[in-house]
């Protein structure tokens, strides 16, 4: 390809190149910034606070720097344009000199980057790097039973809806639709985040049964003893999806937040597993959790419930079922709300009387 179609679509139209610097370059200068920081490392651990939500675009931007610079600009300044319209008047602690920082970055990338794309338009340059970037790290893995290339896997599945959201933003301002091809792949992308989420310890979504980890019989016992949501009134207008456990019923009736369950599920799984292995005489290998862990752990977790409501002489919230096939259900469900409520309680649950008494209140 000669120099001349590389250097920023001049080959296509320098006037069309000229006008589109020049649009990026008014559309800069009307921003409310000022001061100088001079060069400056934009990472997500150097975003305001409440700038937050513009992070990952910076994080990807990062990323893909070394293989298209142009995107990695494309990137840097839709996440100028989000910063801008959350705070506008540059009010809160540090955003007017991180936008004056990133504006100047902005002016002093623009044209070299510019003389760097390889497509004719931002448009085309951001959709040809999605479809390479889709090829690469996602239809590559998509596979992948590997806990490193799982880990690959999630991550790119976050980039490239990044991507994708920067390509729109590009192909709104320059009136070009998307390609069908790159919307089908974003669908796609888009329903498989909701799965691959990132994890600590356990990869509890529909396609984790390969990870060695969820193959353990203790791990496995405890699983499928918190899916047993049998009998339970879901909510007329909850949407239900695959593998509902009993921390899905609980933030569906009370509105934990998403990350807490997620959290609390890991934890009450490996407490459970981990009480589980150690039972002696040794539980079947079959995946059922041994009754024996299930009281150790609930006795643990409620011992200072119990103490608090006999200090206070209050009868305890926790009562069990006549049915026996009920029991386990119930003693998951009241474990499963104690710790849904210590994760939302921030510093409260530094306080043990407190939480017994919210906790007392929430369940009755």
């Amino acid at each position: 390809m000669s120099s001349t179609s590389r250097g920023g679509g001049m080959g296509m139209d320098q006037a069309t190149a000229g006008a589109e610097t020049g649009t990026i370059q008014r559309r800069l200068s009307r921003t409310h910034t000022a001061g100088n920081l001079g060069e400056t490392a934009f990472n997500s651990e150097v975003v305001p606070s409440s700038l937050s939500e513009i992070a990952p675009i910076l994080r990807v931007a990062n990323e893909v720097e070394i293989s298209n610079p142009r995107v990695a600009y494309l990137c840097r300044f839709y996440a100028f344009e989000k910063a801008h319209r959350l705070d506008p008047n540059s009010s809160g602690r540090g955003v007017r000199q991180f936008k004056t920082a990133l504006l100047q970055r902005l002016e002093r990338e623009n044209d070299p980057t510019l003389m760097g794309r390889v497509k004719k338009s931002d448009a085309r340059e951001m959709q040809s790097f999605y479809q390479h970037y889709y090829k690469k790290y996602i239809q590559a893995l998509q596979n992948a039973a590997d806990k490193a290339d799982r880990a690959q896997l999630t991550k790119a599945y976050q980039t490239a809806n990044v991507l994708f959201e920067v390509l729109k933003a590009v192909n709104m301002t320059q009136s070009i639709e998307v390609d069908r091809e790159i919307l089908e792949a974003q669908d796609e992308v888009a329903e498989k985040t909701q799965i691959y989420l990132p994890y600590n310890i356990l990869p509890l979504d529909p396609d984790s049964a390969n990870q060695a980890i969820m193959r353990y019989p203790e791990i496995q016992a405890a699983v499928v003893a918190l899916r047993n949501t049998r009998g339970l009134p879901w909510p007329k207008d909850y949407k239900k999806k695959k593998d509902e456990d009993v921390l899905d019923w609980l933030q569906a009736m009370f509105g934990f937040q998403k990350d807490n369950v997620a959290n609390q599920r890991e934890h009450l799984i490996l407490l459970l597993a981990n009480v589980h292995i150690r039972q002696f005489p040794k539980p079947d290998q079959q995946p059922t959790l041994d009754e024996r862990a299930l009281t150790e752990v609930m006795k643990k977790l409620f011992k200072n419930y119990k103490k608090w409501c006999k200090y206070l002489d209050r009868k305890s919230s926790l009562w069990l079922p006549t049915i026996q096939q009920e029991v386990q259900q119930r003693k998951l469900l009241y474990m499963g709300l104690f710790l849904l409520i210590w994760g939302e309680a921030a510093n409260l649950r530094f306080m043990p009387e407190c939480l017994c008494y919210i906790y007392h209140h929430v369940c009755h």
